[in-house]
């Protein structure tokens, strides 16, 4: 189950929002209120969704300037991945696009779908409201 937000303008360059996001200890501004005790490093974090469980993610992959690719970090209820992706509008804006590729079965994808949009979307929009 892919799951992603619409691609969002940021006031900054892909740089600028790369160096931004590539650091883990500030992705904890752009989590939902349902996310608590966020703690990170510069590329783990650990988190727990309120009433849910507690995920710890660590980057995977990177490529500077047009994606970051997430995996969990030890024990996860599901497979997944999370990638945030960026592309140049203008020099001085860019826009990002948040994605969720999963591995659920279809009782779980029903359930987690509107959760996981939701998270998608803020984080995108959250990010949007940054200036660089």
């Amino acid at each position: 189950m892919n799951i992603s937000s619409n691609w969002k303008e940021i006031k900054g360059s892909t740089g600028q929002v790369y160096s931004f996001v590539s650091d883990l200890s500030n992705m904890g501004d752009l989590m939902p209120e349902q996310v608590v005790n966020w703690k990170a490093e510069k590329d783990r974090c650990s988190f727990t969704v309120k009433g849910m469980t507690s995920l710890s993610l660590r980057i995977e992959e990177q490529i500077p300037g047009k994606r970051i690719r997430l995996v969990p970090d030890g024990k996860s209820p599901f497979e997944f991945e999370l990638l945030l992706h960026l592309r140049e509008k203008t020099p001085q804006t860019s826009e990002s696009m948040v994605e969720i590729a999963a591995e659920l079965n279809p009782m779980m994808a029903m359930m987690a779908k509107r959760p996981l949009q939701n998270l998608v979307d803020i984080i995108a929009e959250k990010l949007s409201q940054k200036s660089f």
